[in-house]
């Protein structure tokens, strides 16, 4: 990232299967330029539909986050207890090149809630262990999500944020989004006077 222009976040989000979303993803980005950023969010990238459409879109996403400077990660639920797949890769992907991520996640139970609804589990009395009918541990560290998403920003000395919202909003609140955008101000903040005060010194 040069000092002449505003950091890139990558915007990333299973909203992007709302039938908004490229109202959502301008929200998104009006938000960043607020904070200081530059949004990048899937949607801008012009795909022609076609075949091999799937490809074309994942080649341009994998551009974009290795353009980005950071990532912020909408982290909600999606199809299940646990955050969209594609999101969840995403964070990999980025987290694995070594920027930053920011995640949010819309619901504030923890995962073993989530879990355990509509699951058949029981509890062993021995261990206190949760397991499903096929016998397999139900995951229980007090997290937001499965332990390598929080551990994911855990590492980086943050936490995945979490929003109590309703269910007609729960993919379209932004307030976890901005808490993530106040948070990488503060962070991008800190690296400039890190790099000024070097340059002093």
């Amino acid at each position: 990232m040069t000092e002449k222009r505003k950091p890139l976040v990558y915007l990333a989000g299973p909203e992007v299967f709302l039938p908004d979303a490229r109202e959502i993803g301008r929200r998104k980005k009006a938000l960043c330029k607020r904070y200081g950023f530059e949004g990048l969010f899937p949607f801008d990238n012009q795909v022609e539909p076609g075949p091999g459409m799937d490809r074309v879109i994942y080649r341009a996403n994998i551009a974009m986050m290795e353009e980005a400077d950071c990532g912020i990660l909408n982290l909600t639920p999606f199809r299940g207890p646990s955050a969209d797949v594609g999101s969840a890769f995403e964070l990999g992907f980025l987290s694995g090149l070594g920027k930053p991520t920011f995640g949010y996640t819309n619901e504030h139970r923890d995962f073993l809630a989530r879990s355990l609804d509509g699951l058949q589990a029981t509890r062993d009395q021995r261990t206190g262990e949760w397991r499903d009918t096929l016998d397999m541990l139900v995951e229980d560290y007090g997290n937001a999500d499965n332990l390598m998403i929080d551990s994911c920003f855990a590492e980086q000395g943050r936490a995945l944020i979490r929003i109590n919202t309703s269910r007609p909003e729960v993919f379209r609140d932004l307030r976890g989004f901005e808490l993530c955008l106040a948070d990488a101000r503060k962070f991008f903040g800190k690296i400039k006077n890190e790099v000024r005060n070097a340059s002093i010194g």
